[in-house]
């Protein structure tokens, strides 16, 4: 089942600060769990640099397994973000070659 996990970073000086900090634990953690991870990026304000927190897009057997993936991801047990939701999603549309070449997307 696919879940998407939505998470806001806190609007505080600290954001920028936790986010540096566990940046490379963060990382590990998603190529730990490739095999779950369908999409993630972070969400960006319209000028392209400014932070607003990330999307994941998982496939696991059941909300409590996206529940538990997420309570362990490096960033939210931090205290990165203000909010989280996480909603199964279904598998509509998918074109990956309509998607940005470069990780920054521009």
């Amino acid at each position: 089942m696919l879940y998407i996990i939505y998470q806001l970073d806190r609007p505080t000086p600290e954001a920028a600060e936790i986010r540096a900090r566990v940046k490379d634990t963060h990382l590990a953690y998603l190529e730990r769990h490739k095999n779950i991870l369908v999409l993630g990026g972070a969400l960006l304000a319209d000028d392209g640099v400014g932070r607003l927190g990330s999307t994941l897009i998982i496939n696991v057997p059941s909300r409590q397994a996206a529940e538990a993936f997420s309570a362990d991801e490096p960033f939210r047990k931090a205290g990165l973000f203000r909010e989280v939701r996480i909603t199964r999603m279904r598998r509509g549309q998918w074109n990956p070659a309509a998607a940005p070449a470069t990780a920054e997307g521009n």
